[in-house]
């Protein structure tokens, strides 16, 4: 496989963003389209026709249209664990039996959601879910952006391993009418199952008769959730070609379809499938996930930015930042191309972020004067998910529209702790409206975004060894089978004692 290039993108003239505007009237236009109900502006940025243009040699150059192409044909992306990655199929964007194989599975678990809400487990009014990474942070940011009006169910979303997480939870609901969920791809997470034993010894203790009654397994390896004890009938099961964090459009997003409705869960796969099309279909320079990509790399390859931030001027998505950490930095965070060589450029930024306006008081003095270059990118929504008369949301809004202007005008003044340098980049994304079809769609956006930075890398954005290695060591650990360095065992000495 070809290794990037990256000197044509390190050639690029360095221009003001201001005279970048100055001195091109359609700009805005080149820099700017509307998709799925989300209108994405790069305006701010320093990408130009120039840019653009190499950037598109890099694509051919690292074979990219054959690489997307693999990917929704199924074939094996995923080459160290010999793998496709097949959650474009989840939203039936995929090779034919794949999206045969995704749709019996959705009507699987759709049949199970019928069924609780006919109360064939009882009069169910919680909804307990029990997952780590990517099978929690998915249908948290589902939940947590769609659901706020919702009276349907309570719903708890558990990840840590800190009982202090567990008991919140548990102490809000009736063991009695709870259904708990237990989300793992392998059923064997260590954090995960520990959690869902005390959970299940907390409905013992509160007198259920048949925890194992309310319990669904939503997993790639069912026969582990039987024999841990879920009945077949309330197992529901994923591709192992699905990777955790891209795995919501699978049974891991359960709780979201029950929760929000069956026919939500429906609408957010077709506004994921509307980008899938856009992303397969579209020439690369009018392509949304690829213009974004463009971006991150002209500024980690060319400029040296080594972290991107991403606020999200919407209460809805405050849980947007980390579900993008996890999203871009277990895909890209690697040191190796897709065939195992050392590589000698950056690979993914780091992926931080906050809400609007919070984040303005917080870190934003840092943004606008601080010694690093960080690229912003702003995500807001046009319709108000508030109803008061005050002008909250216009505030909200306007706040985030100035801040954009801000970085990138800057402003002079003659006492140096006063000036503002400008020329900092940022990038805005702004919805319609906040709802499933529209946020599926930007979830999707935000997953080829990633493939199209892996892709033009050379490095393979599916597979995510690098968390294993403390997790092996700290079962290790609890067996009293590893001796460690003189620090780490002082500690274990200190919290745990001979």
């Amino acid at each position: 496989m070809a290794l990037p290039d990256w000197t044509p993108i390190r050639s690029l003239p360095a221009a003001k963003l201001t005279d970048l505007f100055a001195a091109d009237a359609d700009r805005l236009s080149r820099l700017s389209l509307d998709v799925a109900g989300i209108h994405f502006d790069w305006s701010k940025t320093h990408l130009t026709a120039e840019a653009l243009a190499a950037f598109a040699s890099l694509a051919d150059q690292m074979d990219f249209t054959a690489k997307r192409d693999a990917l929704f044909a199924g074939e094996v992306v995923n080459v160290t664990e010999g793998r496709a990655a097949e959650h474009t199929a989840e939203r039936y964007e995929g090779a034919p039996d794949s999206v045969a194989r995704a749709r019996s599975q959705h009507a699987r678990m759709r049949a199970l959601i019928d069924a609780i809400e006919a109360e064939a487990l009882g009069p169910i009014r919680h909804i307990l879910h029990i997952g780590i990474g990517g099978s929690a942070l998915g249908p948290d940011l589902l939940v947590d952006a769609l659901g706020r009006d919702m009276d349907r169910y309570d719903v708890a979303i558990v990840s840590n391993v800190d009982g202090v997480a567990l008991e919140n939870a548990m102490d809000a609901f009736d063991p009695q009418a709870t259904l708990l969920v237990i989300a793992s791809k392998t059923f064997t997470t260590t954090e995960t199952m520990l959690n869902a034993q005390s959970a299940l010894s907390w409905m013992v203790e509160g007198g259920v008769e048949d925890p194992y009654g309310q319990v669904v397994a939503l997993t790639a390896s069912p026969d582990k959730a039987v024999e841990w004890g879920v009945d077949e009938t309330r197992v529901l099961p994923f591709f192992e070609s699905v990777g955790g964090r891209y795995s919501l459009w699978s049974s891991i997003g359960f709780p979201a379809a029950l929760a929000l409705g069956w026919d939500a869960f429906e609408e957010l796969l077709e506004g994921a499938a509307e980008m899938d099309r856009h992303f397969r279909l579209t020439e690369l320079t009018r392509n949304a996930p690829a213009l974004a990509a463009f971006a991150d790399l002209y500024y980690s390859q060319a400029r040296g930015c080594e972290t991107r931030a991403t606020f999200a001027y919407d209460e809805r998505l405050k849980l947007l930042p980390s579900y993008l950490q996890q999203l871009e930095m277990e895909s890209n965070g690697k040191r190796v191309t897709a065939e195992g060589e050392l590589v000698t450029w950056p690979t993914a930024a780091i992926t931080w972020g906050g809400v609007g306006t919070d984040a303005q008081h917080a870190v934003f003095q840092l943004l606008h004067q601080g010694t690093r270059l960080v690229p912003v990118e702003f995500v807001g929504v046009i319709e108000a998910g508030d109803a008061l008369a005050e002008g909250h949301h216009r505030q909200l809004l306007l706040n985030m529209f100035a801040q954009g202007a801000a970085l990138m005008a800057g402003k002079g003044h003659e006492d140096p702790a006063r000036a503002y340098p400008g020329d900092r980049p940022s990038s805005t994304l702004l919805l319609d409206s906040l709802d499933p079809r529209t946020l599926g769609a930007l979830i999707a956006y935000y997953e080829h975004r990633t493939f199209v930075n892996a892709v033009l890398l050379g490095i393979n954005p599916f597979d995510q060894f690098g968390v294993e290695l403390g997790k092996e060591m700290a079962k290790a650990a609890d067996k009293g089978g590893l001796d460690f360095d003189p620090s780490t065992n002082d500690l274990i000495q200190r919290a745990f004692g001979a």
